[in-house]
């Protein structure tokens, strides 16, 4: 309790205002005035007292109509109020301690028994404020600890779930490596002798231009001339498929980067492409709609010391966002509407004062409201139906960007006017270790 307390004295006659005011300054309280409800609202609004004695018995509001209001404003509401009244009627006071009275003295009152009840109030008042006060501090403790355990759950999962994807990876790249590279090599030797046994055809039928009829039906029947002229073009496909798988399980490794988890220098382009290779398939043309442009303005970029396999989860994340984007704001358009005002998602780099790489991918979506983009790097914020998203991609990117590589990751965004995300990290890096 501390005595320079301000109490507000409510009471339409001036004698009790009087003794009353005496009394409290005896104590070495500080005290106000008003002689009616209005009045004593409006003091209360302006000087929030730390207690107030209000009278019942007042022209205009009385005192229980006068608790009520000020119990109902969020400015006063927490004031405590002790009733003054002459009524003995135990009803009067059950009525005004159910209004948010805390006590009551009864007239004529002593003057030692009103300082006490006062001072036992404002004991409680207080001691209410500094337990509201801790348990407000306690709970932001609490709060700011749930948020570092979410984050240290959040990086352990993603190390987690990097470790694994470059072990699947790694065994995928193997198994299928060991084929493919047989069947692809092979295919050059196919190629040579189908090219022999076709030469070889086409001299015997040069030299015995009319064979028996036998011959000739079944050359007939198997289609041999088509066969003659389509079997290198066969092999030619396959041999561009595998060469395709081939760049496909490279990508792969690229992205996951399982030979380079630790911090090194790299091309980032090469992340970059790898995976756009990876979401190819989401680029292309749809039933429902045409194909997304992707359009790379590449800089001359130096190589740039980071990690690189956590780098490119960013440009996954970032991407996939933007391709989901695109594809939303497709939803109540025509196949010939979206060709018109085609798709696209363009990806600049570009070098910030020698000593930074800014990458910016930016598309021409329906653009982020200002209230979601506010929260979208916050940890499990996602605007996707349950099942859809867990909220965290876009976390895990910026702590990737911030804390990992001591850079930046911001976003662009109006309704309308697309979505812009811009990366600057620096290209060379101090005390990686420090950052583990």
């Amino acid at each position: 309790m501390d005595n320079s307390d301000l109490i507000l004295v409510v009471d339409d006659t001036p004698a009790n205002l009087a003794v009353l005011s005496e009394a409290l300054n005896d104590a070495d309280f500080e005290v106000a005035i008003a002689t009616d409800g209005e009045l004593a609202i409006s003091q209360a609004e302006l000087s929030l007292p730390s207690l107030i004695l209000l009278d019942i018995m007042m022209p205009g509001i009385d005192g229980f109509e006068t608790c009520r209001r000020l119990k109902a404003s969020k400015i006063t509401q927490n004031i405590p109020i002790i009733f003054m009244t002459a009524l003995d009627d135990s009803t009067d006071k059950v009525k005004g301690l159910s209004l948010g009275a805390v006590d009551y003295v009864t007239k004529p009152f002593q003057e030692a028994e009103l300082i006490a009840r006062v001072k036992t109030q404002l004991r409680l008042y207080h001691l209410t404020e500094n337990l509201e006060d801790q348990v407000a501090k306690r709970t932001a403790e609490l709060n700011q600890a749930l948020e570092q355990l979410q984050q240290s759950q959040v990086q352990l999962i993603q190390s987690e779930k990097m470790a694994a994807l470059g072990q699947l990876v790694a065994g995928v790249a193997h198994e299928i490596n060991n084929p493919l590279n047989f069947i692809h090599a092979n295919l050059s030797h196919m190629e040579d002798y189908t090219q022999i046994f076709l030469d070889f055809l086409e001299l015997y039928q040069k030299n015995y231009p009319n064979p028996v009829d036998e011959i000739q039906e079944e050359a007939e029947d198997v289609h041999l001339e088509f066969v003659q002229s389509d079997v290198i073009k066969t092999i030619a496909s396959m041999k561009t498929g595998t060469k395709r798988i081939r760049e496909i399980v490279l990508s792969l490794r690229t992205f996951s980067r399982i030979d380079e988890a630790e911090f090194k220098a790299v091309d980032l382009h090469e992340g970059i492409d790898s995976t756009i290779m990876i979401l190819q398939h989401r680029l292309k043309a749809q039933p429902e709609r045409p194909k997304i442009q992707l359009i790379r303005e590449y800089d001359k970029l130096p190589l740039v010391e980071c990690y690189s396999g956590q780098l490119n989860q960013v440009f996954m994340n970032i991407l996939a966002n933007a391709i989901e984007a695109l594809e939303e704001s497709n939803a109540n358009l025509t196949y010939q509407q979206i060709e018109d005002n085609p798709n696209q998602i363009i990806i600049r780099t570009s070098v910030i004062d020698s000593k930074f790489v800014e990458i910016s991918i930016a598309d021409n979506g329906p653009g982020i409201p200002e209230e979601i983009r506010q929260n979208i790097f916050d940890p499990f914020f996602t605007t996707k139906p349950v099942g859809k998203g867990t909220g965290m991609g876009l976390s895990i990117s910026y702590q990737i960007i911030t804390e990992k590589h001591q850079g930046q990751l911001k976003c662009f965004s109006e309704v309308g006017q697309g979505t812009k995300f811009v990366i600057q990290i620096p290209i060379y890096q101090t005390s990686p270790e420090k950052r583990e």
